[in-house]
């Protein structure tokens, strides 16, 4: 199964990614359902209020996302505790945007 990763973009600095991958890779914690996916491109939202995230997960889809999955910076704010303010209405715009065939996942680790 192919994923396409969204990030927080303000979360860039104090994370490079790298448990996400980690998972994806073992198909655990978010993946367990899944198994192991190959993630095929690890995007910002663009910055607050996001209003990028869905034209990014369009593309994402567009290249053979067949899942779109949020990082946890985003859904429960991990590494610091901040989850985004704008999450409900990126995550709906998404899904709207990407349509009912392409699996949303809300977390990562």
């Amino acid at each position: 199964m192919k994923v396409g990763i969204l990030r927080c973009q303000q979360t860039e600095d104090l994370c490079p990614g790298s448990t996400d991958f980690k998972v994806a890779k073992e198909g655990t914690l978010a993946f367990q359902e899944t198994g192991p996916v190959e993630v095929i491109g690890f995007v910002s939202c663009g910055g607050c209020p996001g209003k990028r995230a869905v034209a990014r997960a369009k593309m994402l889809v567009d290249r053979g996302a067949e899942v779109i999955v949020f990082a946890s910076c985003m859904s429960k704010g991990n590494p610091i505790g901040f989850p985004c303010p704008h999450f409900a209405q990126i995550r709906e715009a998404v899904a709207k945007k990407v349509g009912p065939n392409v699996k949303i996942i809300d977390w990562t680790h």
